[in-house]
């Protein structure tokens, strides 16, 4: 009786805790991307960048009392870092009438409940080798929202491909698996919140899929593409997230403070706990893998930091939203089959969402040899396709 009085208060406990992190005052502002123009003219290399902020909120106004930009430089090789280029920077605040230059200085500014805040950023560059030496501009906004739950300062970075409005020729590697299929991995370029998923896959797949062709992506460049990434600076760890971690092997990406905050975020405290608890039990009768099961593939999808390639080895990653949706419009257009996948080189294979679910069994045989490679070969996509008889 006293251990079951001890178990009912103990969810009772987890249940008020949950409430109280998910009422909690925050912020519901939000830095989303629209665009970006590039352009030379008179020798000056002018790169132009659109973003939101936007208020979920529906009854409380917010301020942004800063917002600052900074530039890393990646060559496109390897996305080795490169430094000390000068550039003029101009901000601007926008709306469908006017566009006003803040002259380098960011006023406070109110953003009120349900309205949309509009930012536009314009680099100028006038080294000649700018464009032969870098491919890649990895933006980072530093910004701080002021309101009813305080001060909370965050970090937003998002990719600039100088190459991305250009036409390219594609490279697709060819890898025998066995007597039957081999794998055609395609090669990319570093992908971003700025490449629309869909149009993207297509745009480099359309000249190479054959009939009977088997599309694949990798849950994360997906992710990634649809900005499902987010910088542990964002997240306010609580006393939970601290002590959930610690139950979880050291590779787990949930074995620290922020990526254990982020599933809490999004399932709560109590099921993590009571899967904790049942998957225990489960583990002493040489049962694995429940706690997984039991939280749903939000927790098997996060990468912490360091978990995927250059820049985004400092952001966390959570898993892609309507996977299904996107395989369904691939297919439609391409004609194929098309498979959203989570594939690691110790021959782990998922299939999160396919258009076809006959193909997923071809699948799980045909990628254990992961031929997408850890990520740094930059060929997330891979046509599994028969050999001919």
């Amino acid at each position: 009786m006293l251990f079951l009085h001890i178990l009912l208060f103990l969810l009772i406990f987890l249940i008020i805790s949950d409430l109280c992190i998910k009422n909690i005052p925050k912020s519901k502002l939000a830095l989303l991307p629209i665009n970006y123009k590039i352009k030379k003219k008179d020798g000056i290399n002018e790169i132009t960048i659109d973003f939101k902020i936007i208020n979920k909120s529906k009854t409380k106004e917010t301020m942004v009392t800063n917002l600052n930009f900074e530039l890393d430089f990646f060559k496109s090789k390897g996305n080795e870092y490169y430094q000390n280029f000068n550039y003029q920077e101009d901000i601007y605040l926008y709306d469908k009438n006017k566009e006003k230059n803040l002259n380098n200085y960011w006023p406070t500014t109110i953003i009120k409940s349900n309205s949309e805040l509009f930012i536009r950023v314009i680099y100028k560059f006038s080294n000649d080798n700018f464009r032969k030496k870098i491919k890649y501009i990895w933006l980072k906004v530093y910004w701080e929202n002021y309101g009813h739950f305080g001060i909370s300062k965050k970090k937003d970075c998002f990719l600039i491909n100088l190459d991305g409005q250009k036409q390219k020729p594609k490279e697709v590697f060819e890898i025998p698996i066995n007597n039957k299929y081999n794998a055609f991995a395609i090669k990319t370029d570093l992908l971003g919140c700025f490449d629309s998923p869909v149009n993207t896959v297509i745009e480099y797949c359309k000249e190479i899929a054959e009939k009977n062709d088997i599309l694949t992506i990798g849950e994360t460049p997906l992710a990634i593409m649809q900005s499902r990434y987010i910088s542990p600076q964002n997240l306010e760890y609580n006393f939970f997230a601290k002590a959930l971690c610690y139950f979880f092997h050291p590779t787990s990406s949930l074995a620290t403070a922020c990526g254990m905050q982020l599933l809490i975020n999004k399932i709560g405290v109590t099921r993590i706990t009571v899967a904790l608890i049942v998957g225990f039990l489960f583990k002493l009768v040489g049962i694995k893998g429940i706690f997984y099961r039991l939280t749903g593939s939000e927790s098997s999808l996060i990468d912490d930091i360091s978990g995927t390639v250059t820049p985004y080895d400092k952001s966390i990653v959570m898993g892609p939203l309507n996977a299904d949706l996107f395989c369904k419009e691939v297919s439609k257009y391409l004609n194929i089959d098309v498979a959203v996948v989570d594939v690691n080189d110790l021959g782990g294979v998922k299939v999160l969402a396919s258009s076809n679910k006959a193909v997923n069994e071809i699948l799980k045989i045909n990628l254990i040899s992961n031929p997408a490679g850890n990520g740094d070969e930059k060929t997330p996509i891979v046509l599994i396709r028969e050999k001919s008889k």
